[in-house]
């Protein structure tokens, strides 16, 4: 056991701890619009780190670049498509998500914007995007848990069952307490401390590199255009992004649309430097390590090329960016969550528009500690995939899903509301379909058919059904040409 590293650790997550209970102090008179969306006070900087921060979990520390370690330079694809579609979605996405969230009744929910875009009373919509919800960030916590109990059971030898416990409670705290603000806040820390850690690390390892063991790499190793299948689903992870909750609420959340633009370049900069960083992990690392199917197996290559490198102290803060990464997705995955089920489900069809916001606040937090302990459990489980599998899965249903359907009631103005139901169970339906049949066969990644298929679907059922009423057309016209006072 390292205890300098463990102490480092221990400090880092009681700061993160405070910050929640900072937030729930300063916004315990705020209610369910306070602590889902901030009151729509972020500005560009919180914006811009926290989307990152929310967006790259801890397998871009240690799934990605164990990805590139093990497989090869055809992996960087993955990096190069999630680059491409982060930036599509800053510039085309966010402002318009922005200004029809606003029109569309001020939703502070992706589902309660896809209903209250049709200005539909039926809660169809909101129940079957809370269920997706709840299951993919259920498994996509899963991910960011196991992968706290691995960076402390390889750094300081505690079973990893227990590291995980409290991980999880660390997260929860901070969630359950400080809401939005909280999460935002503390992803923008941890933004600039995973950037940190992916700058520093492969430029030290570079230095120490062997040339009698790069010679011993495989010629097709070096090789990125190897695999057509490779190209396809790399890039088929960048259509990931205009589905992700998580991610594209915090376009809402900005302060105002004259900010828009000054987060896009903070956040596209920042996600650049990020994916070009992880890759070189991944190739640095099978310079410097060799090949060892251990740390191939447990994605340890960030963690060991970093503890091989640096002093305790300094390899402890190093490391803490793998805390990081891994708290700022789950903390942000509980949220969006917790607000799908209780603005979505418990306030509209359990309540009946009958509960406060004090009773909202505690519906949300409730929801967050149910969905942490299934995630444990989850993340415990020896049939548990990889942290890269689980990210995969989760990824691949939220782009399917959601990315079609949110992309055509921004740009679309003859999508209806069957439509968009078409399309999130039809995404869904196929991504996962696809998974368990014909993604070991093609070695095409699930959400390229699954999103392809849903945006097909919702197409030919809006023409179908006649089009949007006049009111519907008259709301997309208005969201179109909405100007900021």
């Amino acid at each position: 056991m390292n205890y300098t590293e463990m102490v480092v650790f221990i400090v880092y997550l009681l700061f993160m701890l405070s910050i929640g209970i900072w937030f729930f102090y300063k916004n315990r008179q705020g209610g369910e619009k306070t602590y889902f969306l901030g009151g729509r006070q972020m500005g560009p900087w919180v914006t811009a780190l926290s989307a990152g921060a929310s967006d790259m979990s801890a397998w871009v520390l240690m799934g990605l670049p164990t990805s590139i370690y093990a497989l090869g330079l055809g992996q960087a694809w993955i990096s190069i498509g999630l680059l491409t579609g982060y930036s599509l979605s800053w510039i085309f996405q966010a402002p318009r998500l922005r200004r029809f969230s606003i029109v569309a009744n001020d939703a502070i929910t992706i589902p309660q914007y896809l209903s209250n875009r049709f200005l539909s009373k039926s809660h169809v919509l909101q129940v079957i995007c809370a269920i997706v919800f709840l299951i993919a960030y259920t498994i996509y916590s899963a991910s960011s848990i196991k992968a706290c109990g691995t960076l402390f059971n390889t750094v300081i030898g505690i079973d990893q069952t227990y590291t995980m416990y409290v991980a999880a409670f660390i997260i929860i705290g901070y969630t359950f307490l400080g809401g939005f603000s909280a999460v935002c806040w503390t992803d923008f820390y941890q933004g600039l401390m995973i950037l940190g850690s992916l700058l520093i690390a492969p430029i030290f390892a570079v230095s120490l590199i062997n040339p009698q063991a790069v010679a011993g790499i495989p010629p097709d190793y070096w090789n990125p255009v190897a695999k057509t299948s490779d190209i396809i689903s790399g890039f088929g992870w960048g259509l990931g992004y205009f589905g992700m909750p998580h991610i594209i609420i915090r376009f809402m959340s900005l302060k105002s649309q004259k900010e828009m633009k000054k987060s896009a370049v903070i956040a596209i900069s920042w996600t650049a430097l990020i994916c070009f960083f992880a890759t070189m992990v991944g190739v640095v690392g099978r310079m410097y390590l060799g090949m060892d199917e251990n740390i191939n197996q447990n994605s340890l290559v960030f963690i060991a090329m970093v503890r091989s490198i640096f002093p305790a102290l300094m390899s402890g803060i190093l490391l803490s960016g793998v805390l990081a990464a891994s708290m700022s997705t789950a903390s942000s995955q509980l949220l969006a969550s917790a607000s799908a089920f209780a603005s979505d489900v418990y306030k509209p069809v359990i309540r009946k528009y009958q509960s406060g916001d004090k009773e909202m606040l505690w519906a949300g937090r409730i929801v967050v500690l149910v969905i942490s302990f299934v995630a444990l459990l989850i993340a415990d489980s020896p049939r548990a995939g990889s942290i890269m599998e689980l990210v995969a899965n989760a990824w691949g249903v939220f782009g399917a899903a959601f990315g079609s359907a949110i992309m055509l009631s921004l740009f679309w103005r003859g999508f209806t509301f069957q439509g968009a139901v078409a399309c999130i169970i039809v995404g869904a339906v196929v991504d996962i379909g696809w998974y368990l049949t014909m993604a070991a066969s093609t070695g095409i990644y699930e959400i390229i058919p699954g999103f392809f298929a849903s945006l097909v679907a919702g197409v030919i059922v809006s023409l179908l059904s006649g089009g949007p009423s006049k009111e519907v057309a008259a709301l997309y016209d208005e969201a179109n040409n909405y100007v900021e006072e």
